[in-house]
């Protein structure tokens, strides 16, 4: 980050991180502890407040919660409106990285979460279904935020979320037949399990959760940049909505945690059964992924974009998709809520773990622009 941007970010590591720390913000030096205070809220409300969890999931438009859809807007845009779209093509000419990103998330991350459903699952065919839905859904919204704390390639970032958009619609539907039923009696596991979800229900998740805020971060830089110039629309426009970003997320875990908050805390034994293969699949995810960007000879930024895109998980579609298919009160649909439950802890704790091996990426930590 420039000195002229604001502070998003918890404080790198490497040299004039003292100095980098006293100028953060309350909210930016603190960061991890707001959110467990949001889902700490969030988890509260929903368990003391009658009828919230309800009264909230019925605002939505097709299956789309609005609350959480706001939230989320708020969240991505000022950090789509950072991108340099004008760089993008640098990103697209980055085969390693496009390449390694399909393999990871298309391939290897539901091949991932499928074992280790069958493993530490076998005896629970509800929650094992929902974690599989899970490891479906790829991220497409809040990795974009995870990412720029941990001060990954925005271009990058705003390039793989788009590519992860398109092959969830056109494969999401088409690996769930494969996972929940082909597979399964191929490999003797017993009667598959059908997917019933719309290319067209996908289509409007992506809309809502990348595309509104793609096209609005967009215009916004082409706008500003217009009207102010490129030096002062980034010296000056962007600080300002710099904090929405960290206001956005953290409205978005308390929305997210109300809704589902009287369903987790009454099953706490069953969280812990799903928490475990989660748990398990973050680390090999992003450790995993980490090391091979590193091995491919990648920078440290598009490293952590490509780490934390192949991590994190669409938990809007997945719930969506298991209530639709399941039932809300399914253990599927448990399996989907409880995933946001461990992923935001553990991915706000992974940009920690990122900054601080940031180091040991030397002088080439940043790609260069050409």
């Amino acid at each position: 980050m420039t000195s002229t941007e604001p502070t998003t970010a918890p404080a790198p590591a490497g040299g004039g991180d003292d100095s980098i720390v006293k100028k953060l913000s309350t909210l930016d030096r603190y960061l991890a502890v707001w959110i467990l205070l949001a889902m700490a809220v969030g988890l509260g409300l929903g368990r003391l407040i009658p009828g919230m969890n309800d009264a909230l999931a019925k605002i939505e438009i097709g299956g789309i919660s609005l609350p959480i859809a706001l939230g989320l807007l708020v969240m991505m845009y000022p950090v789509l409106a950072k991108v340099r779209y004008d760089r993008l093509d640098r990103v697209t000419g980055d085969k390693k990285l496009m390449v390694s990103s399909l393999v990871i998330n298309w391939i290897i991350g539901p091949a991932v979460m499928f074992a280790l459903a069958w493993i530490f699952l076998p005896d629970l065919p509800e929650y094992r279904t929902g974690l599989i839905i899970v490891g479906l859904a790829r991220c497409i919204a809040m990795v974009i935020i995870w990412n720029d704390l941990a001060c990954g390639d925005r271009e990058a970032a705003a390039v793989l979320v788009a590519l992860n958009s398109v092959f969830q619609v056109l494969a999401f539907g088409l690996l769930g037949w494969f996972y929940l039923d082909l597979l399964p009696r191929w490999m003797n596991l017993g009667d598959g399990q059908g997917l019933d979800v719309s290319v067209w229900h996908i289509a409007l998740n992506v809309v809502i959760f990348l595309g509104i805020p793609l096209l609005a971060g967009f215009l916004t830089r082409r706008i500003g940049e217009q009207k102010m110039g490129r030096e002062k629309y980034e010296a000056k426009f962007l600080p300002k909505i710099g904090p929405w970003a960290l206001y956005g997320l953290l409205f978005t875990i308390v929305i997210l945690f109300a809704l589902q908050g009287k369903t987790i805390t009454s099953q706490p034994l069953d969280v812990a059964r799903i928490a475990l293969p989660l748990l398990v699949y973050f680390a090999i995810m992003f450790f995993g992924t980490f090391l091979l960007g590193k091995g491919l000879g990648l920078a440290y930024d598009r490293t952590t974009t490509l780490a934390f895109t192949a991590a994190g998980n669409n938990f809007e579609l997945a719930i969506a998709v298991a209530i639709a298919t399941f039932g809300v009160t399914s253990g599927q649909a448990l399996s989907g809520v409880v995933g946001p439950l461990i992923e935001v802890p553990v991915l706000i704790g992974l940009v920690y773990v990122a900054l601080a091996w940031r180091k040991k990426f030397g002088p080439d930590a940043v790609t260069t622009a050409p």
